[in-house]
C-alpha cells in the first residue's frame, strides 16, 4: 500500500517547483532535502523570462519581483579608472505576448525560500535532514529508505538532489560531458565597505585572474567571483588587495568546476531525474536553475495525469521533450562560457524553447506559431488576459479568427486546429475565445 503518491528527493528550485506543482493539484507527496536547514547562497540569481511566466502560474510572481532587480550594468576597474559596460540583461518592455521580457535577478536562496513559502499556503512542507539511501522499485511502484532507516513507499520516484544526485547513482547513470576549464572557482556572497551598489564591478587584470562583485539586490551583500586558487582561504585579503575595498563578512561560499554534463535518460521505470541531477551547467548564461524549473513544469502535469489513470506513456514524453532541450542549452552554455560573450536576451531567454517534435504535438500551422511552441499571451474577448486564463491545474482551448488552438497544461500548443493526442484525454479543458489574431 503506498504511504504516498510521489517522493520527491532534493527541495532546491527544481524539487520545490515540482511540489509546488502538485500541491495545487491535490496529489500526495513527501519532499526531503538531506541538509537539515535551507539553502543561504545566491548560486543560480538569473531569472529567465520564460521561468517568469512559470513562477505567474504558480502564484509566485509577485514575490519573485518584489525580491528581485534588473541585471546591473558592469563596471571594468583599471587601477584608479573605471569603464561602465553593458549589462548581462536586457532593457526591453513589456508587451502583450511578453509579459516579463528581461532577466530578472534574484538570490538563489530567495527564490527558494518564495517557492516554499507558496508550498506552505498549498499544505505541502519540506522535510530537511533527510537524506536518499537506496530504492528498489517494480511494477506497482517504488520502495525509498531514507539515511535515517524510514522505508517509504510511493508511486514514483523524482530525484531532484542536485549534480551529485544520489538518486541518479543509485539507477547506475552518469552524467556524461567534459570539464571547461582546469581551475576551479569560488562564489562567495560578501559585505563590502564603501563599494558602489549599482554596478557588477570587474578587476579583469587582479594577479591570479578576474575577480567580480554583482551586488546582490535587496540585500547588503555582493556575489563574488573568482579562482578557487586565488581567493583561498583568504578571501579578504585578495579582495583588499585586488580591489582596495575591505570585505567586512562572508555569509557564504562555494567552490565548482564549470562542466557541461548530462544523462542519456531521464526515466527508468518508475524513477526519473529532474534538474541538475540529469544535466550540469556552466553559470554563463544563466541555464542551469531555470532549465531545472521547467523540467519540473513540464514533470508535474503529467506525473498528476498519470497517477489518477492517464496513460503510462504520457511520462515517456518527459525525457523526449526535456532531453533535447537540456543538450542544447548545454552547448549554449558552454559556447558562452568559452567566448567569454556577454550577449544575452533572446539567446537565453528560453521563450523560444520548443516541443514542435513531440508526440504530443500535432496539427499545423498558424501564422508563426506551431504546435509545440509556447504559447504566447492575447487579450481575450472580454479583454482579459490569455495567461490568467490558462492559470492553474488545467488545459486551455483558445478559439481564434483563425481556427482552434490547444494549449497544454504548462503552457504549450498540443494542437492548431487537428484533434489532441490520446494522452491528453481526461485532462480537464477550459475554454476562452479571442477576436485578435495570433501568431503574427
Amino acid at each position: 500500500m503506498y504511504e504516498t503518491t510521489i517522493i520527491i528527493a532534493g527541495a532546491g528550485p527544481t524539487g520545490l517547483t515540482l511540489a509546488v506543482d502538485l500541491a495545487r493539484r491535490g496529489v500526495s507527496f513527501r519532499l526531503f532535502e538531506a541538509a537539515s536547514i535551507p539553502f543561504e547562497g545566491s548560486r543560480g540569481k538569473g531569472i529567465q523570462p520564460r521561468t517568469l511566466e512559470i513562477f505567474e502560474d504558480l502564484g509566485v510572481i509577485d514575490a519573485m519581483l518584489a525580491a528581485g532587480a534588473t541585471y546591473p550594468k558592469f563596471r571594468t576597474h583599471f587601477g584608479s579608472l573605471s569603464l561602465r559596460m553593458g549589462s548581462l540583461g536586457s532593457g526591453k518592455q513589456a508587451t502583450e505576448s511578453v509579459p516579463y521580457p528581461n532577466l530578472w535577478m534574484v538570490p538563489q536562496a530567495r527564490t527558494e525560500a518564495i517557492l516554499r513559502e507558496r508550498l506552505c499556503e498549498l499544505g505541502g512542507e519540506v522535510e530537511f535532514g533527510k537524506a536518499f539511501a537506496s530504492f528498489t522499485q517494480n511494477e506497482r511502484g517504488v520502495e525509498v529508505t531514507l539515511g535515517d532507516g524510514e522505508v517509504v513507499r510511493a508511486q514514483y520516484l523524482v530525484g531532484c538532489d542536485g549534480g551529485r544526485s544520489a538518486v541518479r547513482k543509485a539507477l547506475g547513470l552518469r552524467l556524461e560531458g567534459e570539464g571547461l576549464d582546469e581551475e576551479p572557482m569560488l562564489v562567495a556572497d560578501v559585505e563590502v565597505e564603501g563599494l558602489d551598489r549599482a554596478d557588477w564591478h570587474l578587476w579583469p587584470f587582479a594577479k591570479g585572474g578576474v575577480i567580480g562583485l554583482c551586488s546582490l539586490p535587496k540585500t547588503g551583500l555582493f556575489q563574488l567571483t573568482g579562482r578557487a586558487d586565488v581567493l583561498g582561504d583568504d578571501i579578504e585579503g585578495v579582495v583588499r588587495r585586488a580591489t582596495g575595498y575591505r570585505v567586512a563578512r562572508v555569509a557564504w561560499r562555494s567552490i565548482y568546476q564549470p562542466s557541461v554534463r548530462m544523462v542519456g535518460r531521464y526515466r527508468m521505470e518508475r524513477v526519473l531525474l529532474a534538474g541538475d541531477a540529469a544535466h550540469v551547467h556552466p553559470p554563463a548564461g544563466g541555464q542551469g536553475l531555470n532549465t531545472g524549473v521547467q523540467d519540473a513544469y513540464n514533470l508535474g502535469w503529467k506525473l498528476a495525469h498519470v497517477v489518477r489513470g492517464g496513460l503510462d506513456s504520457l511520462l515517456d514524453s518527459y525525457e523526449a521533450e526535456r532531453l533535447p532541450i537540456a543538450a542544447a542549452v548545454l552547448g549554449l552554455s558552454k559556447r558562452l562560457l568559452q567566448t567569454r560573450s556577454i550577449k544575452r536576451g533572446d539567446a537565453t531567454n528560453q521563450l523560444a524553447l520548443h516541443y514542435r517534435s513531440s508526440a504530443l504535438s500535432l496539427g499545423g500551422s498558424l501564422g508563426g506559431l506551431q504546435a509545440g511552441d509556447r504559447m504566447p499571451d492575447v487579450r481575450l474577448e472580454d479583454g482579459g488576459r490569455l495567461f490568467a486564463q490558462m492559470g492553474g491545474t488545467h488545459a486551455t482551448e483558445l478559439e481564434t479568427p483563425e481556427g482552434r488552438i490547444l494549449i497544454r497544461p504548462d503552457g504549450y500548443i498540443a494542437s492548431i486546429g487537428a484533434p489532441s493526442s490520446s494522452d491528453y484525454a481526461g485532462v480537464s479543458t477550459r475554454s476562452v475565445r479571442t477576436s485578435n489574431h495570433v501568431g503574427r
